[in-house]
């Protein structure tokens, strides 16, 4: 199995922006023959989230964005570490 390793700023709240991000490096990954992406803890929303937690559908949006990356890029197997 091909590994790829995607070290990148995660911006903290930013899902939108850190989805794009991920985005990117997967399509890398896969052009490279990559069969799995590891991205940083808490890529998606950002760490530490600490006050973020406590907002209103924060948690909901987060959830959101995984399962539009899972559709959008169905190639690797997505685990995710989201609050």
């Amino acid at each position: 199995m091909k590994l790829a390793i995607a070290q990148f700023n995660c911006v903290l709240g930013d899902l939108t922006g850190n989805v794009a991000k991920i985005l990117r490096y997967a399509e890398q990954a896969r052009m490279q023959g990559a069969q799995l992406l590891l991205t940083p803890e808490l890529s998606l929303c950002g760490y530490p989230p600490e006050d973020l937690l406590l907002r209103d559908g924060f948690c909901g949006h987060a959830r959101l964005h995984c399962k539009n990356l899972q559709q959008i890029f169905p190639v690797f197997p997505w685990w995710w570490d989201i609050p």
